[in-house]
């Protein structure tokens, strides 16, 4: 058993998850937070964390699975509305996940993984990190993992220009945590509403600190008529979602007549341009330190990656550890450690990036052919477990005819017997 020597930087998905599978290999793992468990469980939503069955996975293997009755997610269902027929759809269609998804609100959860990090016997520090504290971690640590994706040290990590899309923000951001949603029919799901021009909205069930809920997630292209969200209180706030819901997605108002917000701190807005960066920070000292998940690959949550991205950069640097077993965390081995999980993560940020930019015919097309082929939904919605289908299909004109004909043709095939 190993007694390395090892601090990690931020206790949100990626820093937690990396730091408890360390402490079942038995590494020393000291975890730099800026907010204690109560801090955190009476503070705002952070994000809409929905994770799907491979992230999951990750967790369960370090051993995360706390909340085996939180509601499932057991699907994804797509919308998009007719253009020219106001509170028509153009077609809408679900798909089954092979497994159920969960977002459990990180109010819970991180608390909750800090107190079982310590139970295991790892060091909690409370303070807020920045480059003069990781000079100070680096002193009594053989490797310094920084995986806090806000403030002055994520910004201190240079951007990659060569991997990043976009310079801006391409959304306008919002959550909104509420109870008593109708639920979806047949079964559980992301409901995931695309509108041209103006943005997407997605809804899935979720745990939150009231008990269960859903989550509402807002995306508005900038400048258009779902960029509403800044200055508001946590009533006007929810009443803008609904606004937006009754004069875009009367089905989704339909749904939401007796909602209500779980609690004052259950809203978020903002914006952020979608950046990788590159993931080896020298210090003024010389000494390095690595950066993870949302530190070096920030993604928009257009495709609800974000928490599953970060399990998937614990998974992959948890392996990288092991597999180097007592050779030096030198600035080689960092870099080679990010490259492992980019070649990972770049097909979810390939997708996440094509869906920022107005759909193509051969994406509209595809969509449109999931209502009518269940093949299709069904391959669709379990893509959202690992991006990396979305290449052959998806992302590619001839790929996707190429897949449309062999659906279409399948589909024959019992009429021509």
């Amino acid at each position: 058993m190993s007694q390395r020597r090892i601090t990690i930087v931020g206790a949100g998905q990626s820093g937690l998850q990396l730091g408890l599978g360390l402490l079942l290999h038995g590494y020393q793992v000291r975890l730099i937070s800026d907010r204690t468990p109560e801090q955190i469980r009476a503070g705002r939503v952070a994000s809409s964390q929905c994770m799907f069955s491979k992230s999951l996975e990750y967790e369960r293997a370090v051993g995360i699975n706390l909340w085996p009755d939180a509601p499932p997610v057991e699907g994804i269902g797509f919308t998009v509305p007719h253009p020219e027929q106001p509170g028509e759809q153009l077609f809408s269609w679900a798909g089954r996940l092979d497994a159920p998804a969960y977002a459990i609100d990180q109010r819970i959860k991180f608390p909750a993984l800090i107190e079982l990090f310590v139970q295991r016997g790892g060091e909690v520090v409370y303070e807020e990190a920045d480059i003069a504290a990781l000079e100070r971690y680096s002193d009594d640590s053989e490797l310094v993992i920084v995986a806090a994706g806000k403030g002055e040290i994520a910004r201190a990590f240079v951007r990659d220009d060569a991997r990043s899309t976009y310079a801006e923000p391409q959304r306008a951001l919002a959550l909104t945590y509420v109870n008593d949603l109708e639920p979806s029919p047949d079964f559980s799901r992301v409901a995931f509403n695309l509108i041209p021009g103006v943005g997407e909205f997605f809804v899935f069930p979720a745990e939150t600190i009231t008990g269960p809920c859903h989550i509402f997630v807002f995306e508005g292209v900038p400048g258009g008529p779902l960029d509403r969200w800044q200055g508001l209180t946590p009533e006007e706030h929810f009443d803008a979602s609904i606004d937006f819901l009754q004069t875009y997605l009367p089905w989704e108002a339909e749904r939401a007549e007796n909602a209500s917000l779980t609690d004052d701190l259950g809203v978020l807005q903002g914006r952020f341009a979608p950046t990788v960066r590159q993931p080896v920070m020298q210090l003024p000292s010389g000494r390095t330190v690595l950066g993870m998940a949302d530190v070096v690959v920030l993604n928009d949550p257009i495709t609800g990656q974000g928490s599953n991205n970060a399990s998937k950069c614990a998974q992959a640097y948890l392996d990288a550890i092991l597999d180097h077993e007592n050779l030096p965390y030198d600035r080689a081995f960092q870099q080679n450690t990010f490259e492992r999980f980019w070649a990972r993560i770049k097909p979810t940020v390939d997708w996440t990036n094509a869906l920022l930019m107005p759909p193509p015919p051969h994406v509209l097309q595809l969509l449109g052919a999931a209502a009518q082929y269940p093949e299709i939904a069904h391959r669709f919605a379990n893509g959202f477990v690992d991006p990396v289908d979305y290449g052959d299909y998806f992302l590619n004109p001839e790929g996707s005819e190429r897949y449309l004909a062999e659906v279409a043709s399948r589909a024959e095939a019992p009429r021509a017997a």
